[in-house]
């Protein structure tokens, strides 16, 4: 059995995370952000899953979105992955709720 996957699938999945993210971080504060060790893991394996399915896509679609700030997105999950236990939680928190909207906005009608 064949089991081809394309630029398609990856974004699908990417846009599921980022939803995720969107709608489990609406009107969390900072403080409560940093006092919830359980909501902190869930939204960096979130961020963490959306780099590893950008990766998977391929060059040439990346290239077309130039405005999605790919390298970002494979920077902040080495930190999270290569530097877990010292992220900046004011950094992740940041992303999750300035960004991450943004990003989704731009990968929600592709």
């Amino acid at each position: 059995m064949d089991n081809v996957k394309y630029d398609g699938y990856y974004l699908d999945k990417i846009r599921k995370d980022l939803l995720f993210i969107d709608r489990n971080m609406l009107g969390v504060t900072k403080p409560e952000f940093e006092e919830n060790e359980i909501l902190q893991d869930s939204m960096m394996f979130r961020l963490i899953q959306v780099s590893e399915n950008a990766r998977k896509l391929s060059e040439e679609f990346r290239a077309s979105q130039s405005d999605i700030p790919w390298g970002d997105i494979f920077g902040l999950r080495n930190k999270i992955v290569h530097d877990y236990g010292q992220v900046d939680l004011k950094i992740v928190y940041e992303t999750l709720v300035y960004d991450i909207p943004d990003v989704y906005e731009l990968l929600k009608d592709l």
